[in-house]
């Protein structure tokens, strides 16, 4: 399979991309910014990108002509790229705010869109949101637009499965509760996740590979805790 994972240079995009290069048959492309944690896993089937959610247009045209000469076609693209700022509403610059958007929305958007022309029938897009952009669930205190980024990209994903329906393109998004990453910690220090970084990557793995077979536009919490 040909896989594209967006936020793929730490946490449990790099245990994504593990998971998927261990088969040799797959083609994996990571993009991030820390693209040295990937570079003992650098072979012939994986190729990073070294990407930024913030200004991805700058590089978009860019990235589509890499991805569509090492891939050729995309089977998953996994967006789990993201970022957190902790502060109260009243404390919040517009500057922040901006950032949360532009890597947890606008970014993840852009990544479809330039890539989608890779994709075809039977192509999977998996979004990975937050139970934190999850209606209905506890909200906390400092999280209130990291919370809203992540409720628009949830969003989205309902609304691209219905957009390329028509093109056999399966549209999924994950709500993911507490697992034990980096981001974790920056929102709720000494916070133990009862789920690793590699626990979760399998689970999100397997659910790339074969919930498309089953379900379109669905946006699913997976979580043991919220934190």
């Amino acid at each position: 399979m040909n896989i594209v994972i967006n936020g793929g240079t730490r946490g449990i995009g790099m245990e994504l991309v593990k998971i998927f290069t261990s088969d040799e048959k797959n083609k994996v492309v990571a993009m991030g910014r820390n693209v040295s944690s990937l570079a003992p896993l650098e072979g012939n089937n994986l190729l990073v990108l070294k990407t930024d959610m913030t200004e991805f247009e700058k590089s978009e045209h860019k990235t589509y002509s890499a991805v569509k000469e090492f891939l050729e076609k995309v089977d998953i693209l996994i967006n789990n790229a993201g970022t957190i700022i902790v502060k109260e509403f009243g404390e919040i610059t517009a500057e922040e705010a901006r950032r949360l958007m532009e890597v947890n929305f606008i970014g993840p958007a852009s990544v479809i869109r330039a890539l989608r022309p890779l994709m075809k029938n039977g192509s999977h897009i998996v979004n990975i949101s937050s139970m934190g952009g999850f209606q209905g669930s506890s909200k906390y205190k400092g999280l209130s637009y990291y919370s809203a980024s992540k409720a628009a990209l949830s969003c989205l994903s309902e609304c691209l499965a219905g957009e390329f329906i028509s093109e056999g393109i399966r549209v999924n998004c994950l709500a993911l509760g507490a697992v034990q990453t980096e981001m974790l910690q920056e929102a709720f220090p000494g916070y133990k996740a009862p789920i690793t970084a590699s626990e979760m990557a399998r689970f999100i793995a397997d659910f790339a590979v074969n919930a498309s077979k089953v379900m379109n536009g669905k946006v699913i919490p997976v979580a043991i805790s919220n934190p």
